[in-house]
């Protein structure tokens, strides 16, 4: 009943795509043979389905089925399915479970999947299966998505296969019809990668019919520019409804208008809206960051990221025995950026791990009156300075640790926990040691990042510029982590005084306290993975940026080590 494949298809396109890359999804092609057309009532004759991934054949499923009644004349002389044909062939009972088994897992395709997929959904209720609900492609609406009229006037199989010269050619045999849908499939999938659908989310996306209120909206599109830039939703109000970048203004804004935009909260903002404005940018990055800011300043209801705005940092109180506090806004020597506040807190137990900070939250005097030290001092987490057992002289090494740390004048905190982790596993601790190594791997990110954008935030100014697609250069000019100025010197262009233009109307960054000197956290984060993009090049800096010695960085190969989930606790860096 199954086969092994006994060839491949032609490979598809290779995409570099989010979501779930085509290339990488496994599609089950089925295609059946019935009685009629009816599945309440008519039965399945012929099962054929093929497994393909990456254009790729995996495997073939095909099989005549007895459908336990006569075949109409007129359907026997259109497929060639006698019923003597299917006198000894298996019953549906035992042929559906192993057709299920074989799809498991896959995105299911057909031609015309409404007849095909109906007539399975009838089969599993009438024999007690549940339908599996498998994400379902049909090849004929993807073919009249995909096709002018002009092109494809009949969107039949035996059309399309035409049409495409695939060399199988469909004769109303399953497996057979089968055969010729996965290259019918493959062609129609080279297609829709030209337009941007790379992974099965937009392609699922892609298949939906424009709704009447987003084809009449498509003016809203028509005044924007063919340039880089952001984009704004407004709705009868005045209101921000959502903000976005793009590189074509007017090809991405007209995207919202067509069935390219499945996502159902989007469409819901495309019904309210009554305008787009747009700001035209000079490159990706100064879009990118103008985004950012748009969004904390109107906190549109329909972008995710109004909700989560902010960073979370870990600060030292002031105080005479400091310890570790959750707090929005950062203070020198403050630990983070972190995105979310759970991050933060495992952060903060790496770090009582690694330094030995008190973990209580009472306020304790410089003098503390003598009495009985709470259950930390019992577990060996804390030396009681709340009792009067441990005087702020002998607390101050553990405060300089941790600022050491922070700071990346020294990496002995980590290492001293990368040795408890060591000495857990030979004891066989291995459960806590594999949690508190997860927590020391998420501190070294965290530190490491910081010490980079903090590195990039002390800088004055800072000019760089990358090469754009067409012989020129994009520019920035950075102060104190935020684009302070951007422009492009098209091909043939002097560079230089464009730059001395960008860095005279360049915005005024007056720093204030904290790593970042007041700098969003995430806009110097957007900054920064700009400045290190392979390509960049570094124009002018007037002070040396630089990283300390005993940056966490140095600790990166060991985190990746414990991001792949390696039993290796000793540190082995410089």
């Amino acid at each position: 009943m199954t086969t092994p494949a006994t060839g491949a298809a032609p490979a598809q396109l290779s995409f570099d795509e989010l979501g779930t890359p085509l290339r990488e999804t496994t599609f089950v092609v089925v295609d059946l043979e019935t009685t009629g057309a009816r599945a309440a009532e008519d039965a399945i004759t012929e099962i054929g389905a093929v497994k393909v991934r990456g254009g790729r054949v995996l495997g073939e499923f095909g099989t005549l089925v007895d459908p336990e009644r006569g075949i109409p004349p007129q359907v026997a002389a259109l497929t060639g399915i006698t019923e003597r044909m299917v006198a000894d062939a298996p019953k549906l009972a035992a042929v559906l479970p192993a057709f299920l088994e074989f799809a498991a897992g896959a995105v299911l395709v057909a031609h015309n999947s409404g007849f095909d997929v109906g007539f399975l959904k009838a089969a599993c209720e009438r024999h007690g299966y549940p339908w599996p609900k498998p994400p379902v492609v049909c090849t004929v609406r993807l073919a009249r998505r995909v096709l002018s009229r002009e092109e494809a006037p009949s969107c039949k199989l035996s059309a399309l296969a035409e049409l495409f010269r695939v060399p199988v050619t469909p004769n109303h045999r399953a497996l057979t019809d089968a055969r010729a849908t996965v290259q019918v499939l493959h062609r129609l999938l080279e297609r829709v990668g030209s337009v941007g659908v790379h992974s099965v989310e937009e392609l699922l996306a892609y298949l939906p019919e424009v709704t009447p209120q987003q084809r009449r909206k498509r003016e809203l599109a028509a005044h924007l520019p063919n340039a880089p830039g952001v984009y704004l939703f407004r709705g009868p109000n005045e209101e921000v409804l959502y903000v976005g970048t793009a590189s074509d203004l007017r090809r991405r804004v007209r995207q919202y208008f067509t069935a390219s935009e499945g996502r159902q909260r989007l469409r819901e903002m495309v019904a309210l809206a009554v305008r787009v404005d747009a700001v035209p940018c000079a490159h990706p990055l100064e879009a990118e960051v103008r985004e950012l800011r748009l969004i904390t300043a109107h906190k549109p209801a329909y972008n995710r990221r109004s909700k989560n705005q902010g960073a979370w940092w870990l600060a030292l109180t002031d105080e005479a025995f400091p310890r570790l506090s959750l707090v929005r806004t950062p203070r020198d020597g403050a630990v983070g950026p972190f995105r979310t506040r759970r991050a933060a807190e495992e952060a903060m137990e790496a770090l009582l791990e690694a330094v030995p900070l008190r973990a209580c939250a009472q306020r304790i005097p410089a003098r503390a009156p003598s009495g009985s030290p709470c259950a930390l001092f019992e577990l060996g987490r804390c030396k009681a300075p709340c009792a009067g057992r441990q005087s702020a002289e002998d607390y101050a090494p553990a405060v300089r640790a941790l600022r050491d740390l922070v700071a990346g004048v020294s990496t002995a905190p980590l290492r001293g926990a990368a040795e408890q982790l060591a000495e857990l596993a030979l004891a066989h601790r291995f459960e806590e040691a594999a949690t508190r190594r997860d927590r020391l791997a998420g501190l070294v990110r965290a530190l490491d990042r910081g010490q980079r954008l903090a590195g990039l935030a002390a800088l004055p100014e800072l000019v760089a510029a990358r090469p754009d697609d067409a012989g020129g250069w994009e520019f920035a000019v950075v102060r104190h982590g935020r684009l302070a100025s951007a422009g492009v010197a098209r091909r043939g262009t002097p560079p230089m005084p464009v730059v001395e233009a960008l860095v005279a109307a360049a915005e005024t960054v007056v720093p204030s306290v904290g790593p970042l000197r007041g700098a969003p956290a995430e806009e110097v984060g957007v900054v920064l993975r700009w400045l290190e993009r392979p390509g960049t090049r570094l124009v002018r800096c007037d002070t040396p940026w630089s990283s300390p010695a005993g940056a966490a960085g140095s600790w990166r190969p060991w985190a990746e080590l414990a991001d792949a989930g390696r039993d290796q606790y000793r540190f082995t860096g410089h």
